[in-house]
């Protein structure tokens, strides 16, 4: 089997691509998804590089992969292990 990781922009437009072995821990490929975003084009100046926060479901938490996202410069929006679930419609919703 395999397995298709993917990272989108606030409105779900696929910013990066990486396919791995069904076999294969997903957070394992969040670093190199964060560093395979392409330059972002927008106001004037050195275009961003990587997105301001990385929203990730509970399959993303784990405390080493938090620093290493936080070294890049995004900041690190992981639902906890072990947290209530509720749906918080509107305001963030772990996919």
């Amino acid at each position: 089997g395999s397995k298709h990781h993917l990272i989108t922009d606030a409105t779900g437009i696929p910013l990066a691509v990486t396919l791995t072995g069904g076999n294969r821990n997903d957070v394992t490929q969040l670093i190199p998804l964060l560093q395979a975003v392409p330059p972002v084009r927008g106001k004037r100046g050195r275009p961003q590089r990587r997105p301001d926060v990385v929203l990730a479901d509970r399959g993303y938490d784990h405390d080493k992969y938090r620093r290493l996202v936080w070294d890049l410069g995004v900041k690190p929006l992981i639902a906890r292990r072990g947290a209530e679930h509720g749906s918080g419609l509107g305001t963030q919703r772990w996919v």
